[in-house]
């Protein structure tokens, strides 16, 4: 290759890189927002399968806890869900 095609491949290469450059910022700056949010803001739920083999609990007993509000819930069609951060405040306050 002549030396006009290697600078000529190399200022396409410099012009492709500075086209490049900040594309990888802003995709690192949203990769970063979304790992940040996942593990910090985003929301964990237990089933009652879930609340049975971690706590233990029965059926009458998780029935009986969100009938009189001591486990606070959300319906989803037939499913119950339980917001993992309520619970675990509810285990702390109560000393568990």
């Amino acid at each position: 290759m002549s030396k006009e095609g290697k600078e000529t491949q190399i200022s396409y290469i410099a012009a492709i890189k500075q086209l490049l450059d900040p594309l990888y910022t802003r995709l690192e700056k949203i990769d970063a927002k979304i790992k940040g949010n996942y593990t910090k803001d985003s929301l964990r739920y237990y089933r009652n399968e879930d609340l049975k083999k971690i706590f233990g609990l029965s059926n009458n007993t998780i029935i009986k806890y969100r009938q009189t509000g001591i486990l606070p819930y959300t319906k989803l069609g037939d499913i119950f869900l339980y917001e993992a951060n309520k619970i675990e405040k509810i285990l702390i306050e109560n000393g568990q």
